[in-house]
């Protein structure tokens, strides 16, 4: 079976989800971010899985559900650190953010047979989900993170392998992909804090 592995940092006022600020106060940014980590945990114990890591920057809080190993996040670039995530792994393994609340256990549970990576884009240009065989941390180091070309750069690292393309999701960092993402997701957390913070319903 699968490790799947969820990379994310303590959802902490002024460190998380920055460019929700405005119009959110960043008090308001970290609780919609605790929302989205929250729901991505609950829909990554609800998956078939051989191992459940959290891999962290900062302290787990009430939000982490049971059944999860929590790893420290190495020091380095976003590059090294999900390079250090798979490094952990000696088998088959699938790595998500904590940005895309809308996740499903249909598409988290993945099949490697015939097959040696999958590859999630994202709208903004990103990836939202990276899966190896064999992990390689090779494969992700010296990618260029958080530009709109990283999606592409991450893709061509995958070349020569059996690649299984999962769908675009969109990425939690504005207010209007807030709302969008609320949309796709209107029962989980993120959708009903989204609601309280601003007196819409979903």
């Amino acid at each position: 079976m699968t490790t799947l592995l969820v990379i994310a940092k303590e959802p902490r006022p002024g460190r998380v989800k920055t460019r929700l600020t405005p119009p959110f106060t960043p008090g308001q940014a970290a609780t919609l971010a605790e929302a989205s980590l929250a729901d991505t945990l609950d829909v990554v114990a609800r998956t078939p899985a051989r191992r459940r890591v959290l891999v962290l920057e900062g302290t787990p809080g009430p939000w982490l559900p049971p059944g999860f190993e929590v790893v420290r996040q190495c020091p380095g670039g976003l590059d090294e650190r999900l390079a250090s995530a798979f490094a952990g792994c000696d088998g088959p393994a699938l790595l998500i953010g904590m940005d895309t609340p809308q996740v499903t256990p249909e598409l988290l549970t993945v099949d490697f047979t015939d097959c040696d990576a999958y590859f999630g884009p994202a709208e903004d240009g990103g990836f939202w989900a990276l899966g190896l065989a064999e992990p390689d941390p090779s494969r992700l180091r010296g990618v260029p993170m958080s530009t709109p070309g990283t999606g592409a750069a991450q893709r061509a690292r995958l070349t020569g392998l059996r690649v299984r393309e999962l769908p675009p999701l969109r990425d939690v960092d504005t207010a209007s992909d807030a709302e969008l993402v609320a949309r796709a997701a209107p029962h989980g957390r993120f959708a009903a804090e989204l609601a309280r913070l601003t007196g819409v319903p979903r």
